[in-house]
Formats: C-alpha cells, structure tokens, sequence
C-alpha cells in the first residue's frame, strides 16, 4: 500500500521535450525552490520539507518578504482576481525584488528615505534591462505596498506615484497598407491569421489567441473582454460581426481546429512563442516601429474612417468612449482618409461655394495710405 501524502504549495509546470513527451517540474510556491523526483520520492519530500522550512524563517519576519508572501498567496483573494498572465508577471518581479529587498525591515519600509533605496535598484535594473523593465518592477512593488496599507500591514506607500523613467509615445504607430503588404508576404498562414482577426475585430493579442469557434455563429464573434475582468466580475460582454474578409478565414479553417489561431503543429499560441514569432516577422519584412498592439488603434482608425461613430466602435471593441475618443484623437492625425473627405465636402458644399470661387487678381488701383 502506497501512502499518499497531499502536499501544499507546490506548483507544476509542464514542459513538452523533443520527442513530443511532457515532463513535469514541481517547484515550492513560496521560495521558488525547485523540487526534484516525485511527490512520493523520499528526496522530494526533503526537499520540500526543506523549503517549508526556509519558506518558515523568511515568512513569519516582519519584513519585505513576509509581505510578498502574504501578497502573493492563494488566501489572498485580490492577488487571486488578478489575470493569470499578471499574477506570473507579478511572481517574477517581487522575486527579483526579494532577492534584493527580502530581509528589508518593515520600520525601514515605512521610512521615507527607502525611496532612494527603491528608486536606485530601478536604476540599476533601467541600465541593464531598459527604462520600461525597470518601472515595471517599480510598479509592482508599489502595488504590493498600497495593498499592504490598505489591509493594514504598512502605514504608509513612499513609492506611490513615483515618477516614471519610461514614456511611450505611439500616437503616430498605425499599421499603414504598405506596412501590412510587407508583413503578410512574410508570414506563415498562422501569423496571417492572427494580423486579419486583429485587425478586423480590435481584440487585444490575449483575447485573440482565445477566440474559438464557439464564439462564432457564422455571421458575428460573441465573446467576453478578459482585460475588463475586474472583482470578480466577468468582462465585457461584446459582440462583433464579422467582416466579409473575417467570415471567409474563418469558414476557411479546418473542421478539427476548435480555436481560430493555433501554432503550425495546430496547438494553442502559448503568449511568449507568440510574441517572438510575431517579432521574427516582423523584422523579416522590415518593420522594427510597429507592434502588435498598433493594430488595436489602427481597427480603432479604420472604423472612424469608414463612418462610423464612437458609439459604434464601442460596442464592437469593447472599449469605453472615453479611451475611443483619445485612440481617435492621437491616431486619426496619422492619416490622409477623414481630411481628405472633409475637404471634399467643403468643396461641394452649397454653404462654401462663395469661398470656393475666390481666387486672386491683380488691382487695377492700389489703395493709398492714410496721411
């Protein structure tokens, strides 16, 4: 008889090996610590009796550690609403910062000089990972401390509102018809696929890898917006009719393929090979200033181009008016369409016909100056 031991805390990931065999590793949630063999191995069970033991010291500490893991852990239910691709952005982060911060005292935390400490670790990681990683890992464990003083593990947040090194101005970066020829001559069907269903629905890359067919009733896309997931709540119900160009790939597909983008070998785009074949393609034709998320603002420019009102791009992209009318307000200047149509009308227009008559002459007296 084989007795079965039930132990907690410990994650799985699964690894695909060459042979197309899945391999699992097991890892101590709250140390990192990677656990060898089985969970009924004797060496497994040392090992993690050694992690719960570690996990032990740093955790009852009244310190930057102790709230990592009270933040991070499955009994915390704001952490637990966060979207899964976030809580793993977030892990990875606060490990990084427990590496550097973990024994960080919390009367040292409340101190307003910590600041420095914070801001100086931001720089370091700025010069050797980039401006944008560095205020993200700032980010993040600002976010922890506000929960920590919301729930009443600090007295105080030095970190909120900290001024941001990174500034991202893509109000000009929309996916011109000579930017999409150049990339769709360069990409496998599967890549081709998700620039259409991007650019003919606004869906964000993480709802597109998700849509399926059962979202699909042959005429419109029905689906909820992950990103509006908020409390608990689902997100936003949205339903977006499908384009002509839409309808025919996705009629075109093969009957076993449930999902409307998969991998070459007809899998499940996982975020991080998708970002990189994504990227490889686009550097293959030529295209270094635009991303994947440019297509959301383009649709969003299309949509205004072909007539139709916030209102109406609303309800297809699932996106407030507010955040309609600043895409339009910082993309539309991007393109020819809307002032060419303008000027088309001032032209043809009874109210402006006298202006479009004026045109210039030569006097046959010049006017004479007052003395």
């Amino acid at each position: 008889m084989v007795l079965t031991v039930k132990l907690k805390g410990i994650n799985k990931v699964r690894k695909r090996l060459a042979d197309g065999s899945i391999k699992i590793h097991y890892y101590h949630r709250a140390t990192g610590t990677r656990l060898n063999g089985h969970p009924q191995d004797k060496q497994f069970l040392d090992e993690y009796q050694a992690a719960e033991r570690k996990a032990l010291a740093i955790g009852n500490g009244d310190d930057f550690a102790h709230l990592v893991r009270l933040y991070s852990s499955d009994d915390n239910p704001e952490f637990q609403l966060l979207a899964e691709s976030t809580r793993k952005e977030y892990k990875r982060i606060l490990k990084t910062a427990e590496d550097q911060f973990g024994t960080l005292p919390r009367v040292a935390i409340e101190d307003p000089r910590v600041l420095q400490d914070f801001t100086g670790w931001r720089a370091k990681v700025a010069k050797s990972s980039g401006l944008r990683e560095g205020d993200n890992r700032l980010s993040v464990v600002s976010a922890m401390f506000t929960w920590a003083r919301q729930n009443g593990h600090l007295l105080v947040n030095h970190l909120h509102g900290f001024k941001r090194l990174h500034y991202a101005d893509r109000s000009d970066k929309i996916w011109l018809p000579e930017s999409i020829d150049a990339f769709m001559r360069k990409a496998t069907i599967e890549i081709q696929r998700a620039l259409i269903l991007a650019l003919h629905t606004g869906l964000r890359q993480g709802d597109c890898r998700k849509v399926s067919k059962a979202h699909y009733d042959g005429a419109a896309l029905t689906l909820r917006i992950n990103k509006n997931k908020r409390n608990g709540k689902e997100g936003r119900l949205v339903t977006i009719p499908c384009t002509r160009t839409l309808k025919r790939m996705i009629d075109e597909l093969p009957d076993d393929q449930l999902l409307i983008l998969v991998t070459e070998t007809g899998r499940p785009w996982q975020a991080r090979w998708f970002k990189e074949q994504w990227k490889l393609t686009s550097d293959s034709a030529g295209i270094t200033d635009l991303h994947f998320h440019d297509l959301r603002g383009t649709a969003v420019t299309m949509l205004s181009e072909a007539g139709c009102t916030p209102q109406e791009i609303a309800t297809i992209t699932g996106l407030s008016l507010r955040t309609i009318n600043k895409i339009l307000d910082v993309y539309l200047a991007r393109t020819r369409v809307l002032a060419d149509n303008a000027i088309h009308r001032f032209e043809n227009a009874p109210a402006t016909r006298f202006a479009n008559r004026l045109q210039t002459g030569a006097q046959k007296t010049r006017p004479k100056l007052a003395k």
